[in-house]
Order: C-alpha cells, then structure tokens, then sequence
C-alpha cells in the first residue's frame, strides 16, 4: 500500500496557491470594474461640455493648435541652442580695443573698435537726438520685450500699402543682437537666432544698456562705428552738442548708411533727415512746431570730400589684430599690408562686371582676395556695398567651390607619384551610389592628367580619389595648404561640394605661387602702441612658412594650372605676355562660379553669385569671374617687376601647339561651356611665340606615363 504522505505534503501548498490565484483574479476583477465605473462617470461628467455645430469646430482648431504650439516650442528650443552658444565668450570684447589702421604706405584707413571712455552716456546726450532714433528705428522700445509684434505688424502694412519696403520691422534689441552675435547674411537660420538673442539681451540687460550699446555699436557710414564718432567725422563735434537737424541726419543713417552718408550724397542725406522729422511728428515726440526750424535749416557737414572706406578690409584686420595683440594691449596702431589702388581696382572690375552683366547672368553679388606672393594681402571685396550688408562675403561666406577644388585633388596626386603626361581613364564611373557625369556628359576616354585639368573633366579627379588616393588624404593636403573652412570628408568633396571661404581659396592657391610655401598669409606688418612701442612684428614675431609642396610637385601642378587659360575653360583670364595659371568652378545649378589664378606677382580668387542661393543664369567659372579677374590682374601688374611662376617662367603652350594637343586629344575632348564661349586669346608676339614653343618642346620630349597600378589606399598624407 502507498504512503500517503507526499499527497498530505501537497495538500497545503495547492491550498494556499489557489487561494493566491483567487485573490488576484478577485483584485483584478475590482481594479476593472472600478475603473470602468470612474470611465463612465467621467464620461457623463464630459458630456456636459460637449459642443456642437460652429463651437465644435472652434474647440477643434484650438485643441490642434495647442498641439501644434507645443511641437513649435520644442523645435524653437532646439533652434534656440546654437543661438545662446555665441552669448558664452566675452561678447562685450569689441568693447577693449581701439585701433587705427594705417595702409602699406602709411595712411591712415580707417578705425574700428571703441574705448568705453570715448562712448557718450546715454544719460548726457541731449534728449532730441534720443528721440529721433527712437522715433526712426523703435518708437515702442520701452514698451515691447526685445520683438515688436505691433511695430513688425505695421511694417508688413505699410510695406504691402506701399508695394515696397519703405518701413523694417526689426526692433532696436534685435539690430543689437545681429551688430554684437550675427552677420547679415539673409537666412532663416540667422532671424531665429536673432530672436532668440534679442529675448537673451532683454533679460540681461536693462534697457538703457541696450539702447547703449547699440548708439555705440551701429555703423554710421565713413567707416565710423558708433553715433559719437559719427558726430565727429560729419560735424566735427560731439554728440552732445548736435542740433536737431543734425541728430535728425544720423539718425537717418542707421539702416542705410552708406546711400545716405551725408559726405556722399547730401542731397539724399538731407531728405532722409527731413523723413526723421517727420516721424518724430508722427510718434508724438514732438509737434510740428518745433521741428519747424529744423527743416528750414538743414545740417550741413564738414567737408570729407569722397573717400572710402576699405570697410570689408578693416573688419577682417581688426579680427587679426584681436587674435595677435596681448591683454592689456587696448588702444593700438596697426600697419597693415592693404593696397588702396588695388583694392579700388578690385572694387571696380566686381562693379564694372555686375553692371554690365548681372542681370544677363542673374547674380547680384562677388568677393575678391588679392595676396602678393610675399604673402601680404592687399586687397578684399566682401561685396557691392558694405552699408547695404556689413556680411564679408570674402571671409565669411562658404560657399561650394565647384571645380575650383580640383587643384588640390591634383597636387595630392602630384605627391605621389604622378606627372601631368600621366594617362588615366576618363570614362564613365560609379562610386557607390555616386555616379558622376562631366559638363558635356560625354565620355573622356584615356586623357593625360594636365589636359583633364585644363578641360575640367569631373571623372579623372574622381577615380584619382576612388583608386589611388582616398578621400583623407586630399583632405588633409587642402588644409595643409591652409584651408581653414571646416571640409566635409565626402567622396563627393573632390568635385568642390564643401563650403570655403574666398579667402581660403586665395590661401590655398597662394601655396602655387610662393613656390609651395603656406604660412606667409598676412594683414597685420605691425601692432604699435600709441606711445610708439612695437607690440608685434609680422618679421619677427610670426611663425616662418613651411613647404608643403615637393619641388617637383610644385612644377607639375604649375605646368597643369598654366595649361588652363590657354587651352582650357580659363581663356578670359589671359594677359598678353604675363604667365597665367588658375582654375574655373562652377557649381551645381550655377548658384557658384568661381576663378581662382596667379601669375608670379599676385595671387586672386573670383566668386560670384547670390546671398539667397539662388542659381544664376548659365554663369561658369569661366566667363564672368574669368573676367573680373582678368581686369583686376591687368591693371594690378602695371608698372611692376613681373616676376615668374615658380617652376615654369613661360606659358605652357600657344594657340598653335594647343591646336595640335586637342587634336591630339579628339576622342576624349570635353569641351565645356564656357571654353567654347570664350574670346580668343590675346596674340603674342613672334619671340614670346618663340620661348612657347621652346618650352612646349621640352616639355613633349618626356613619354607619357600610365597611371601607376592601384595600391591600397593612401590613409594619410
């Protein structure tokens, strides 16, 4: 008979965990009958405040909108992130210094910078120039908290009443956090962060500060910063001395100071004065009787005759002297290098061009950087019109340069191993999901690498950085060469996707110039107290340049890059009897062209194109940037010791010899739009002819050599 005892040991445990069971189906049952209950109470409850027919619908768009406004609040949040990141340094710095600007010869440019004892209280200036500014730029300053919603709302109506802008909708502080943080570069980017600063400088500062800040901050054309300097350079007094008139004229000029500069054009000076008067009429700040006297009797100013300003110059040499000068160094003297003849050159061919072209091409704007091949730069064209934008365009703008970028693909595969007569195929490729086409879509075939460069051809450069050299290793020759504009380490980089500066660009090409030395780039000869004591000198004080460039390497990318004005897409930019050498860009959609070239005096690169991104029409590299150079190059080696190029002091080949390589070079010939609408280039004469074709002899005797077989790639340079 079976012991019972394993059923007795099981009996009490089987009690008990059924018992559990039983409690937690009995707890369940209640958590869900109760819940049940309160759903329904709260379902009756809610019944009370339903709404039908046009309420309903009301409810509705509010309940979305809450439900919008709250995913607009995050996304602002995470806009406003980067916005507060430019209030961490010391943005109050501009403040510690106070520097004049003398050019290479010796005169006096300009002054940028301001001593906290030259800025005049707001407290002690007299009440009429406060209130024509306010009435002018902010009537509700004091009454809104950084964004004029009721001053934005006129403008747009009186703007759209007008069909033109004839009124801006930025308050005071926004003018302030765009003068102190931002650039005037037209983006969306750039207004949100402006009205994020704008609520930032109203919760730390008080609004007098603001209003401070922004009389001693604002251009006020001349190249003066600042409503006391202003009252000096037009009136030759101080702000605390102006009359109404005169208040009423600067306070015209703070958002047009250069089509209003009285020591330009007074005619339009005085009637922007008389528009002024006319709001502090309307604003209720005064009557109509006491600015009687003030229209009756325009201000007039003290004789400045026309000089201008190199104001896009100064800004980017006042950064420089900030990042030499040591603490404690406050009021100082700076011998710069800038050329007033060839910065009015410059000005001029930009000008002279866009005038002439612009609306033919769509593009409105251009930079230029002229650098000496010491080193110096003498020239900067931020763009059209510094009062109109204070954006430096030279220094500031990324934009994607296109082909222009080549000569760095080219001088990596100069450093290893390759020639100009190395053959490499010019076919169809795909990289990954990447394919790219050359401009005329057609195949190259085998070509010699300097006749790629000098036909722009995309596939060469691509299978270089896809086969032989890897992406790292380009990218780490082009900053070496002194690119400083952050590259993106794309395969796409090596056909110019990345944003650079202009003056990065004329860096870079300078290396070409000055016999494959980078490090010599400089704006700054001398930092001199004004006591005469010498803080900094460029001779002494500044680190020596250093080769990143092989000689042979160097020779070989100056024998490619003089290639192109004559037989390439650069034939504009030819000089009669000068060495030539550069490269044509031109971006998708034609939003960028670009022509960056040298000679053995100077160094300059060309951008043109539009602050909205917008494309222009057809423009190349080739064609109006070729041009503007071109014009800037032939007035900048007059009268000048022409010196050589740096491994070729004599073209690389004439119309006769070029003749002979494209036929030569019929089957993977691409010719690109603006070589084919080029002009002819200039005729030499019978002994430069001469020294061609000598040249171009030595130059054939060598075999072309094929491409050496694909190793693995180059990780580093």
């Amino acid at each position: 008979m079976a012991s019972p005892e394993p059923h007795k040991r099981r009996g009490p445990i089987a009690a008990r965990l059924l018992a559990l069971d039983a409690w937690l189906d009995s707890s369940l049952y209640e958590i869900g009958f109760k819940a049940r209950q309160f759903w329904e109470a709260a379902t009756i409850f809610s019944r009370r405040f339903r709404v039908n027919g046009w309420r309903r619908g009301i409810i509705e768009l509010l309940s979305e909108g809450f439900t919008l406004g709250a995913g607009g609040i995050v996304v602002m949040l995470a806009l406003a992130v980067p916005a507060f990141q430019d209030t961490a340094g010391d943005w109050r710095a501009q403040g510690d210094f106070a520097v004049t600007f003398l050019d290479r010869y010796g005169n006096e440019i300009g002054q940028r910078g301001i001593i906290q004892r030259d800025s005049v209280p707001v407290d002690e200036m007299p009440d009429h120039v406060i209130k024509a500014v306010l009435a002018t730029e902010d009537r509700r300053f004091f009454d809104h908290y950084g964004i004029d919603v009721l001053g934005l709302s006129r403008a747009i109506f009186e703007n759209v009443r007008a069909n033109s802008v004839v009124q801006g909708g930025s308050s005071i502080t926004q003018q302030l956090a765009k003068n102190l943080f931002l650039t005037n570069e037209r983006t969306l980017e750039r207004k949100i962060k402006e009205a994020f600063l704008s609520l930032w400088l109203e919760a730390n500062l008080s609004k007098k500060e603001i209003l401070q800040l922004y009389l001693d901050r604002a251009y006020m054309g001349g190249g003066t910063f600042g409503i006391e300097a202003a009252a000096d350079f037009y009136f030759g007094k101080s702000v605390k001395d102006l009359n109404l008139a005169e208040a009423a004229m600067l306070a015209g000029l703070f958002k047009a100071p250069t089509k209003y500069a009285p020591h330009i054009n007074l005619p339009a000076a005085r009637a922007r004065a008389n528009v002024v008067l006319s709001n502090l009429v309307d604003s209720g700040f005064m009557t109509e009787g006491q600015v009687l006297q003030a229209r009756l009797h325009p201000a007039d100013v003290v004789d400045r005759g026309e000089q201008k300003s190199p104001d896009y110059y100064l800004d980017w040499a006042f950064d420089e002297v900030k990042k030499i000068a040591k603490p404690g160094q406050h009021s100082l003297v700076a011998h710069t290098t800038f050329d007033a003849n060839i910065q009015k050159a410059a000005e001029e061919s930009v000008e002279f061009h866009l005038r002439q072209f612009g609306k033919e091409y769509n593009v409105t704007e251009g930079a230029v950087v002229v650098i000496e091949t010491n080193g110096a730069v003498r020239a900067i064209v931020g763009g059209r019109d510094y009062g109109a934008s204070q954006f430096n365009r030279a220094t500031k703008a990324l934009r994607q340069t296109g082909s222009s970028f080549k000569p760095y693909v080219y001088a990596t595969a100069m450093e290893h191993g390759f020639t100009p007569n190395s053959i490499i195929s010019g076919g169809p490729i795909s990289w990954g999901t990447w394919s790219p086409h050359n401009y005329s879509g057609e195949s190259a075939g085998k070509i010699t690498l300097i006749m790629a460069m000098a036909k722009s051809i995309n596939t060469v450069p691509v299978r270089l950085a896809k086969d032989y050299l890897g992406i790292p290793p380009i990218k780490a020759m082009a900053e070496a060469m002194g690119v400083e504009s952050p590259l993106e380490a794309h395969k796409t980089m090596v056909l110019g996707t990345s944003g650079m500066t202009v003056m990065d660009q004329a860096t870079g090409y300078s290396v070409f110039a000055q016999n494959g030395f980078v490090g010599s780039r400089h704006g700054i000869t001398q930092l001199v107290t004004r006591t005469g004591e010498v803080v900094y000198d460029f001779a002494k004080d500044a680190p020596p340049p250093h080769r990143v460039l092989s000689e042979q390497a160097l020779k070989s990318m100056n024998t490619m890059l003089a290639a192109v004005p004559v037989m390439g897409t650069a034939r504009r930019a030819q000089i009669p009897n000068i060495v030539v050498a550069g490269k044509t860009g031109t971006t998708q959609s034609y939003r960028d062209a670009w022509f960056v070239g040298f000679t053995g005096n100077y160094t300059a690169a060309v951008w043109l194109g539009n602050d909205d991104f917008t494309p222009t029409k057809n423009m190349t590299g080739g064609s109006l940037p070729a041009m503007v150079w071109q014009r800037l190059m032939v007035y900048a080696h007059q009268n000048i010791d022409l010196k050589p190029i740096p491994g070729i002091d004599k073209p690389f080949v004439d119309e006769e010899i070029a003749a002979k390589a494209e036929e030569a070079q019929k089957k993977s010939d691409d010719q690109a739009a603006a070589d084919a609408a080029a002009e002819r280039p200039p005729v030499l004469s019978s002994r430069t002819t001469q020294t061609l074709r000598d040249m171009t002899k030595q130059f054939q005797s060598a075999p072309a050599i094929a491409a050496p077989q694909p190793p693995e790639k180059l990780s580093a340079l």
